[in-house]
């Protein structure tokens, strides 16, 4: 089993639609650790952490958003352990504040 670790930046209209609820809905069913939060931008960011198939399939799910959200982009860059640490403590996924 090989394990990812991605951060993703989300555009379009992914604030105040309910994004950030479906994105910890989602990684959470998945089993992945990792957070997100909404940036100031506009933008939504989120870190995957887990088996690479599944970090992989939750990218692609990312692209397309819950119904009321309109992704008009999707970026994913590899990122290392320190950015999960960002985390609220015992949790294996959180939503953060806004940055």
């Amino acid at each position: 089993m090989t394990i990812a670790i991605r951060r993703v930046m989300i555009r379009g209209r992914v604030q105040g639609v309910g994004y950030r609820a479906w994105v910890d809905h989602e990684a959470r069913r998945l089993g992945l650790q990792g957070w997100v939060r909404n940036r100031r931008d506009g933008s939504v960011e989120a870190m995957f952490d887990g088996e690479e198939k599944i970090v992989t399939d939750m990218i692609a799910s990312c692209r397309k958003g819950p119904p009321s959200s309109r992704v008009d982009g999707v970026t994913e860059e590899t990122a290392n352990e320190d950015a999960l640490r960002l985390r609220h403590s015992g949790e294996a996924f959180s939503v953060l504040p806004t940055i």
